[in-house]
């Protein structure tokens, strides 16, 4: 068995991260690939699992979108609400980068509903009035097998918009409003 070097690893982590970043890509041969652009969810809350193919052939599939966003649903009321396809094209770059764990994603919260949200403000701090739950742009998220810290890190390095951080409670909060950090 060949042994594996350190120059390998690199050519191969740079062509893993191309192909995230430029999905539909020239390959060598001339031939062009499209790629897909598939993100695995799992919802803490009701035990629901979506393994979704959202974007394939240069489009987004609007069946799979569905079940993702079902999934994503405000557990608390049922109310569902479309998520903007930049969260999951976030997650589908985040989850590159962690091609290594294989695992779900755990959604501690996706789509919250103004009535949940303002229940979760009256309850706990840190809870904004104005929430990017409530416009389907928000999501707090861990990935088992992933460090929290280096989830972050990722998530911070794409600059693709919000990222808190709540080790307490086990999970980062991404959003694709403005880019902030806390």
């Amino acid at each position: 068995m060949k042994k594996t070097t350190r120059r390998d690893f690199l050519k191969k982590s740079a062509g893993a991260l191309a192909l995230c970043a430029f999905p539909n890509i020239i390959l060598a041969n001339g031939a062009t690939k499209k790629l897909e652009k598939k993100v695995t969810l799992y919802n803490i809350h009701t035990g629901e699992l979506a393994k979704a193919t959202y974007w394939a052939d240069g489009r987004y599939i609007a069946e799979e979108i569905e079940s993702l966003n079902r999934l994503l649903r405000d557990f608390r009321t049922g109310e569902t609400h479309a998520m903007d396809l930049a969260l999951f094209d976030l997650l589908y770059d985040l989850s590159c980068r962690f091609d290594h764990c294989r695992k779900p994603f755990h959604v501690i919260s996706g789509y919250r509903s103004a009535k949940t949200n303002e229940t979760l403000r009256r309850r706990t701090n840190g809870v904004a009035k104005r929430s990017l739950h409530m416009q389907g742009k928000a999501i707090d998220i861990n990935l088992p097998g992933a460090h929290l810290n280096d989830l972050r890190l990722a998530a911070r390095h794409l600059k693709r918009g919000g990222v808190g951080y709540y080790p307490k409670s086990g999970f980062i909060h991404v959003d694709t409003g403005r880019v902030r950090y806390w």
